[in-house]
């Protein structure tokens, strides 16, 4: 027998399972594959009649404000619910990087949105995705007002040019995606300003452990 007392004992199995991975199969992960899914079916309706037609264009907007829904949800059900795993860690910025740049290449292509702003916005994206890897090891960078805020430009930017829209919204919309290119950049530097000052405290802290 154990001398472990019955009470501890069931202390310390609930505190095991409170401890315990989250299942794969968690609601978080369930809306990023969700989000990966909705990309081919997002690019068929894009191109599908001519690639103008307004009732298509608008069946794509709608699956592209959905995608973006389960990009705002996915991630704060796994903070709040701990429900952080390691392949939603891996999943989610792939999806995320998934639908905006098929809605980009997809707008391009059409003719809708110029190439130089889907290369600016999808080099900005991938760039920053591979510095954070690379300093990952180092420490964690926040996410700052400013790169919630150019998510959300982008989201809007690229959800209005999806739709087929003539007039004062067609101006509108140039000026929405004005910013959102803006704080792609800005947000996009500021970025790598803090990834080169962590690298260089590590390096000083190594250093300074060294000479000790």
């Amino acid at each position: 027998m154990t001398d472990v007392p019955a009470s501890a004992a069931g202390k310390g199995q609930l505190a095991g399972r409170r401890q315990a991975a989250p299942s794969l199969w968690n609601i978080a992960n369930v809306l990023t594959m969700v989000r990966l899914l909705l990309v081919p079916g997002f690019v068929l309706l894009m191109f599908a009649g001519d690639g103008h037609d307004a009732g298509w264009r608008a069946a794509a907007w709608a699956a592209f404000t959905v995608a973006m829904i389960t990009d705002l949800l996915d991630g704060e059900l796994a903070r709040r619910r701990n429900l952080v795993t390691d392949f939603g860690k891996i999943a989610d910025p792939i999806a995320d990087k998934a639908i905006m740049g098929a809605a980009l290449v997809c707008l391009s292509a059409l003719s809708d949105l110029p190439w130089w702003v889907t290369v600016v916005i999808l080099a900005r994206e991938l760039g920053i995705t591979a510095l954070r890897f690379w300093v990952i090891r180092l420490g964690v960078i926040p996410a700052s007002r400013g790169g919630k805020l150019k998510t959300l430009a982008q989201g809007v930017a690229v959800g209005m040019y999806i739709l087929t829209l003539s007039g004062p919204l067609a101006t509108l919309r140039w000026w929405v995606m004005a910013a959102a290119v803006a704080l792609t950049v800005v947000t996009g530097l500021d970025y790598i300003r803090q990834a080169v000052v962590l690298r260089r405290a590590a390096r000083a802290d190594g250093a300074g452990a060294g000479g000790r």
